[in-house]
């Protein structure tokens, strides 16, 4: 592909960036409590106060993130707007529990009071996130230690012993290796460790262990990667044993690529390509709408979520980065191919032209389903996340500085 094809994709990716950056900073902040309004409608009107922990964290994570690695988000209303999430976050965010160190609640109400705990991980994983990168920013070592403190606690809650989750362990539900939990764990040490060789050699066993985990889910000879495994890697009885999200997937693909660049690693380079790209993709793509199905079911029953066939905005996001970061490092033209393909269908089909922003739930036909911005799950961060990367990796294969 020629030099003005990369160009056009990557003025039309930047020009999207801004529109959607400009669109929550219009309109999700909460000038009166701290934090950030998620549940945002078509045109920007908050349709409810509810505040969701995971959104709140990845909206500091992604607001601090832009403003330290982006020249023309080096901005003082994006810095601002950070720290008040952040500090809204230490002070509201971690509900206490007699005998434990507590939990992050999944939901509160505008003023910070808990609403939902979940008793899974990943409200302190974006904590986790939003704590160190704000405190990247800022200088706060203090904010620091306190990310640290908690990835320390996610691990003992992953690895040593759960009951601090909460989670009553039922005798015909035995333990199972969700996808997600190395993968986000994977994604942590990540971001712990950038620029840190002290930190790189203290979670340096965690992310070989988390790669491992996550090449567990590959199955069937290679031929399908599963959401749920056993703890011994085989593979589960069942709608939950068979049970596929290729985007889920994908994206693990790219986390895995990352990874293995940064360690070396041909090998893993190449499976993270062939398995967690490829065999997704290839299985996930829908030959008669385009997009990528939400859910799949190995064995070609109908997938018992109500939502499978729909076409939602984060897996388009997930294989765009997979497929840019994998052409970047190894100029693959397939890899572009596919890159193209999934580009072409998320920007006729998400973006809002009127209003900014995404749309980020499609039938499976294409058209919109529902028409808010902003959710329980839809905040800042997938969108964002994805143009910022792939304008990043444009900029590197155009030989263009990354800072503009």
């Amino acid at each position: 592909m020629n030099t003005e094809k990369l160009e056009q994709f990557r003025e039309k990716i930047r020009a999207e960036l801004d529109r959607v950056v400009d669109f929550w900073l219009k309109h999700s902040h909460d000038n009166q409590y701290g934090g950030f309004f998620t549940c945002i409608g078509k045109d920007g009107t908050v349709y409810d106060e509810l505040k969701y922990v995971w959104l709140q964290g990845r909206q500091v994570w992604m607001y601090c993130h832009l403003y330290r690695t982006v020249k023309r988000f080096h901005r003082t209303e994006i810095l601002d707007a950070a720290i008040s999430g952040g500090k809204f976050l230490r002070q509201f965010a971690w509900v206490p529990s007699a005998g434990s160190s507590g939990k992050c609640a999944f939901c509160l109400s505008r003023d910070g009071k808990a609403v939902k705990v979940q008793r899974t991980i990943f409200s302190e994983c974006f904590y986790v996130m939003a704590m160190d990168e704000l405190a990247r920013v800022t200088g706060d070592q203090e904010m620091q230690a306190e990310a640290e403190r908690v990835m320390d606690l996610l691990v003992h809650w992953v690895r040593v012993d759960p009951s601090g989750l909460g989670r009553l362990q039922l005798p015909g539900d035995p333990p199972v290796n969700s996808m997600a939990v190395p993968m986000m764990l994977l994604c942590l040490v990540q971001q712990l460790t950038e620029g840190r060789a002290e930190l790189a050699g203290k979670y340096r066993e965690l992310g070989q262990w988390c790669v491992q985990q996550i090449l567990q889910h590959v199955q069937r000879d290679g031929t399908a990667i599963l959401e749920n495994v056993s703890k011994e890697g085989k593979e589960l009885p069942g709608c939950q044993g068979r049970l596929q999200n290729p985007g889920h997937a994908l994206e693990a693909g790219w986390f895995l690529f990352q990874y293995a660049v940064q360690a070396g690693d041909q090998e893993l380079q190449r499976t993270a390509v062939d398995k967690f790209m490829e065999v997704p993709f290839h299985k996930g793509w829908d030959q008669q709408h385009g997009g990528l199905f939400y859910f799949l079911d190995v064995d070609g029953h109908c997938p018992t979520q109500l939502e499978w066939s729909m076409k939602l905005w984060w897996p388009h996001c997930e294989a765009l980065i997979a497929y840019l970061m994998a052409y970047r490092h190894t100029r693959e033209p397939r890899l572009l191919e596919r890159f193209t393909q999934v580009y072409d269908y998320t920007f006729s089909h998400f973006p809002d032209a009127d209003h900014g922003e995404w749309f980020g739930y499609l039938t499976q036909q294409g058209s919109v389903a529902l028409h808010f911005k902003g959710g329980p799950f839809k905040g800042f961060f997938h969108v964002p996340r994805c143009l910022y990367m792939c304008e990043r990796l444009l900029d590197s294969l155009l030989g263009d500085s990354c800072d503009s």
